[in-house]
């Protein structure tokens, strides 16, 4: 295991890495090869668990528990600005969100994959932004999953489909709720008016953060159960680990199916751009010359291509001791001698 950041190399796929954010046995999957554990801290805490580094055939992916190994963390106590954070740190351009979720359709049944395209984000004690403190930034949000990395699942779940008994919805809204407890049959059905096509308890965080850190984000959901609308049943814990123990291997199937297909990407990163016109331009509202040094220097992997840090010029936000950590630190001075400058004189 590794907790330096230098030692770990920069991709040799231009595309990066591809992370995967789900349940702690997805890097167990078969096929992976070369795992490698990672431990990092980051300017907004500790993600949930170790990284783990593998590779896919000649593709490197970095998987994440999400909810820590053993499922330590509820939805709401999940740091996933943390989560994120990391995933950015170790080169991951493309990440996908793997999900159960409860089904609020009919004719979404339980087992069946969805692509999903919009969120209605019902969460109340989330921290679900990198920016504030001292620089303000209002991410474009209309479009919240990365359409180029949906066509890609999708795919690749039609390629799994020619194997394995396979239902694959290519679309649908995701009512996030705060959790951790279920809904009510009355939430359940005003669920269903919206329009709402399933329910969970994670996926609109990380779409956000992603967004905010140029990072194509797409959710590979799976619905375990019918929530509670239905008569004939309500959800339980031990119907959801039921379903996903007995569908595991295709979410695992189609994860791999894509990896080949993002590496190979060609053109423009869907998110990042072309130089600076990537999802974020326009958004970062606060003028660099009263930005807070400190926060500019956590939030430098996000921001680097819209400023010059000669420009950053205003006071720090809180004690220098307690400023960045110093593995995310030595990480920003390895970028640029320019930036290690920057940062020596933030810590005087």
């Amino acid at each position: 295991m590794t907790s330096n950041l230098q030692d770990i190399p920069k991709p040799t796929n231009p595309n990066g890495r591809i992370g995967v954010l789900g349940g702690s046995g997805l890097y167990k999957m078969s096929g992976v090869t070369d795992v490698q554990e990672i431990k990092l801290t980051t300017p907004f805490g500790d993600p949930s668990d170790s990284y783990f580094l593998g590779k896919v055939g000649e593709f490197e992916v970095v998987f994440l528990p999400r909810h820590g190994r053993g499922h330590r963390y509820t939805p709401t106590e999940v740091n996933y600005r943390a989560n994120v954070f990391g995933l950015k740190l170790l080169h991951c351009k493309w990440v996908v969100g793997v999900s159960a979720v409860g089904s609020l359709q009919e004719e979404i049944g339980m087992g069946d994959l969805i692509l999903i395209d919009q969120f209605i984000d019902k969460t109340k004690h989330r921290k679900d932004s990198f920016f504030g403190e001292g620089i303000v930034a209002h991410a474009p949000f209309s479009e919240p999953c990365c359409n180029v990395l949906r066509d890609y699942l999708l795919e690749a779940c039609t390629k799994v489909k020619t194997e394995r008994d396979l239902t694959v919805h290519k679309s649908g809204t995701y009512v996030n709720m705060e959790g951790p407890a279920f809904s009510t049959v009355a939430e359940s059905n005003l669920h269903r008016s919206w329009q709402g096509t399933v329910i969970g308890m994670t996926a609109v965080a990380e779409a956000k953060l992603c967004r905010e850190a140029e990072i194509s984000y797409a959710v590979l959901a799976m619905a375990t159960d019918y929530d509670c609308w239905k008569a004939d049943g309500h959800v339980t814990v031990d119907v959801v680990i039921k379903t996903l123990k007995e569908n595991v291997i295709k979410g695992q199937e189609v994860i791999k199916a894509c990896i080949p297909l993002i590496a190979k990407h060609q053109g423009p990163h869907p998110q990042e751009g072309n130089g600076t016109d990537g999802a974020m331009a326009g958004a970062i509202m606060t003028s660099p010359s009263i930005m807070p040094r400190d926060r500019a220097l956590a939030l430098w992997p996000l921001i680097e291509k819209y400023f010059k840090m000669e420009d950053i010029q205003g006071p720090n936000s809180r004690p220098t001791d307690s400023l960045v950590p110093n593995e995310v630190g030595a990480f920003l001075a390895g970028l640029g001698l320019g930036l290690a400058v920057f940062a020596y004189h933030l810590r005087k």
